[in-house]
């Protein structure tokens, strides 16, 4: 009786998720919550990503588009005696995530920075910048 409330929970588990997925824009941005911070000097962003190691993570800067990719897989083994009898149970999982996003100006992707803590990512991204204290003649032909 038990496994089968088990095996019940982990299917309306299973359909919900689905539901919300439906919800987003792009099922795999699930879980990726983003803040995009516009300062002077600089766009910030911040992904939280609870649960990954740094090494899961991959960043990608194209033209003004970032693209932000998480990726891990988990295995869970368990040995139980039970009535008399020895079982083993293993569930595996994989889990992805991945959000692209269009940034509101031009970056030095060079200069491009990031650091991962306690399940935040951030990434600093410095604007292009234009000297406008710097004038140009220009010649009349």
């Amino acid at each position: 009786m038990e496994s089968m409330f088990d095996r019940m929970s982990r299917q309306f588990d299973e359909m919900s998720r689905q539901f919300d997925d439906s919800s987003r824009t792009g099922s795999s941005a699930q879980g990726m919550e983003v803040d995009v911070r516009d300062g002077e000097e600089e766009f910030v962003v911040v992904a939280d990503l609870p649960g990954f190691e740094k090494e899961d993570i991959d960043l990608s800067i194209t033209e003004r588009a970032l693209t932000i990719s998480a990726s891990r897989e988990t295995e869970t083994e368990t040995d139980s005696d039970a009535d008399g009898g020895e079982y083993l149970r293993r569930e595996r999982r994989h889990e992805s995530m991945r959000r692209t996003f269009r940034l509101p100006g031009d970056v030095t992707a060079e200069d491009a920075a990031a650091s991962y803590k306690n399940g935040v990512l951030t990434v600093t991204l410095p604007k292009v910048t234009i000297d406008r204290e710097e004038s140009r003649h220009i010649d009349i032909e």
